[in-house]
């Protein structure tokens, strides 16, 4: 099979030295991609700026603004058999692009900049790029993590919302660990508290469980597995 992952953050330039972003680290999305490509699937891993090492045996695609990585989607996504959005996509741009750097005004104790809004790549993948396969979002939330993710899975038309507590110190953004809750339209699993790389596998082991496949990770990965 094929999966189509994107992951890391956005950058929404302002002008030739700033830009907008997150604090994504793209940590989770690209152990998702590592343990895809151990079950011995095909992966396409589309990703913003980050600093992490490339997983091996995946096909990697950088790109940095929320139109780029939209427009990789769109071209990527017809042959995917799964795909899952980890990125921390910008929801707003800069209207105006300056082409100059924007120099500090003397007296100016404040800068009004002017937003608007991005593409929705996740909210895109059905209605407008006509995707059928199996389709995981993710949730990054500081508050009522069900509630979000059951909205988003109906909202987007996902099969598949994993939900996680960025509120805090030690999971989330930035760091090795995470805790992802998984919501489906017929279940909530806790999947609890693991590494990033752990939490890689269970969320591609879910994905083909959902497919009503599975995987041992072991190398190499038996037929029978996917």
């Amino acid at each position: 099979m094929t999966f189509l992952i994107t992951a890391g953050p956005t950058r929404e330039p302002l002008d030739p030295v700033r830009y907008l972003t997150n604090r994504s680290s793209g940590k989770m999305g690209y152990a998702i991609a590592e343990a895809a490509a151990l079950s011995g699937n095909r992966v396409i891993l589309i990703s913003g700026p980050t600093q992490l090492e490339i997983p091996d045996g995946v096909d990697f695609i950088p790109v940095e603004t929320a139109q780029e990585m939209f427009d990789v989607v769109l071209k990527w996504i017809d042959i995917a058999d799964v795909a899952i959005f980890t990125a921390a996509v910008a929801d707003y741009r800069p209207a105006n692009l300056a082409e100059q750097k924007i120099k500090k005004q003397e007296g100016q104790n404040r800068m009004t900049l002017e937003l608007v809004k991005n593409v929705d790549i996740l909210g895109s993948a059905r209605a407008l790029m006509g995707f059928s396969g199996l389709l995981v979002g993710f949730a990054a939330e500081t508050e009522n993590l069900e509630q979000y993710a059951k909205s988003k899975l109906k909202k987007k038309g996902c099969d598949i919302v994993f939900a996680n507590d960025v509120s805090g110190a030690d999971t989330g953004f930035d760091v090795d660990q995470n805790a992802l809750l998984m919501v489906t339209k017929n279940q909530t699993k806790d999947l609890g508290r693991h590494s990033k790389k752990e939490l890689g596998k269970m969320v591609v082991q879910a994905t083909l469980e959902h497919l009503g496949k599975g995987c041992r990770f072991e190398e190499p990965c038996p037929p029978e597995c996917c």
